[in-house]
């Protein structure tokens, strides 16, 4: 029994939102299941993501599957697999370049691994609500270069959705900035992050996200760099029922293809999912916003408690973020990060 259970939870942590039982997540499964039998589709597309579909920037697979089967009279279809069915974000990419997988919903602190223009969007303070992501996606020069370093890899950028703003859920309440430096914060296993809390003076523990139900159980951390979407869906407030909202970054599901793929199916049925994914992520941006209204509405009523940080301590981490800005400037290229934070900034 004592060895069934431990294989039961190893299972569940797998998944992108380890915190969901096994039932639950079969059930958010068949619920997508399609009302057509795809198996007469003359192409297909893989689509791969590492998100629950319960997360609005997730389930967008499913509502393009459904209107690229409509629109090209059953010619293509899109094989959505969320929950990390096809691996992990590291094995999916490195399949993506080979053209084993067609397309992935990368999550945005995995995607600088494919191309450092695809960081910009980690930077803190940056692309850092709700308004200025939709002026970045809408300014087409700036999404070209966006996605520019990708596509020498074969890989083209086609869109992206969200999970929502960043903050840190506590164990303790963080109402300034010298308590946030009391605790210990896991941090995504991405450079930038990793860079982020050093200039902040921030003590983290850089770990994977299936390990952080148990490291916020036993101690081993008390905070968590994450969006409240996700805290709230992935039960993470359980455990950490306070949340220090910063918003210094949004969580994107950036939409990436295989080049070669794209280019080899035919021109009207790429013109059909290229406009779907376009048409489609708009409004699961959308969805996103107000999702994440409701998960706080939602989690409020549980008790969890929001903080919103004062101005004067958003401020210190604005200052403390310069190096951050000036190392990976280097790396997005200067001339794209400033066009980034000029553009953005004067709206």
């Amino acid at each position: 029994m004592v060895l069934f259970r431990a294989v039961l939870i190893f299972l569940v942590l797998i998944l992108a939102v380890p915190s969901l039982s096994v039932s639950a997540q079969t059930d958010a499964l068949s619920q997508w299941t399609p009302s057509f039998d795809p198996s007469g589709a003359q192409h297909k597309y893989l689509l791969s993501s590492i998100g629950h579909p319960a997360i609005e920037g997730v389930s967008v697979g499913y509502r393009i599957r459904d209107r690229v089967w409509q629109e090209s009279g059953g010619r293509l279809y899109v094989d959505f697999r969320p929950m990390a069915q096809l691996g992990g974000e590291k094995d999916v990419l490195r399949k993506l370049k080979m053209g084993a997988i067609h397309g992935m919903l990368c999550s945005s602190v995995a995607a600088a691994n494919v191309a450092p223009q695809l960081g910009v969007v980690n930077l803190p303070f940056v692309v850092d609500t709700f308004d200025k992501l939709e002026r970045f996606r809408q300014d087409e020069e700036l999404f070209r270069e966006f996605g520019r370093g990708a596509a020498q890899q074969g890989i083209k950028v086609l869109d992206f959705t969200g999970y929502g703003g960043y903050g840190w859920a506590s164990t303790r309440p963080v109402e300034t900035l010298e308590q946030a430096r009391g605790l210990n914060f896991r941090i995504a296993q991405a450079p930038v992050n990793i860079d982020i809390y050093k200039a902040w003076d921030m003590k983290f523990t850089v770990m994977p996200w299936p390990d952080v139900p148990q490291a916020l159980q036993t101690g081993v951390i008390d905070g968590l760099d994450h969006t409240p979407i996700v805290c709230n869906i992935s039960k993470k407030f359980d455990a950490a029922p306070n949340f220090t909202r910063l918003d210094y970054a949004q969580g994107l599901y950036i939409h990436l293809a295989n080049s070669r793929w794209l280019s080899r199916l035919p021109e009207e049925l790429r013109e059909i999912l290229q406009r779907v994914i376009t048409e489609e992520s708009a409004l699961a941006r959308q969805r996103t916003r107000q999702q994440q209204d409701r998960e706080i509405a939602r989690a409020r009523e549980a008790g969890v408690r929001f903080i919103d940080l004062p101005q004067q301590e958003l401020a210190r981490l604005r200052v403390l973020a310069e190096p951050v800005y000036k190392k990976w400037g280097q790396e997005i290229g200067p001339e794209f990060l400033e066009k980034v934070r000029r553009r953005l900034s004067a709206q």
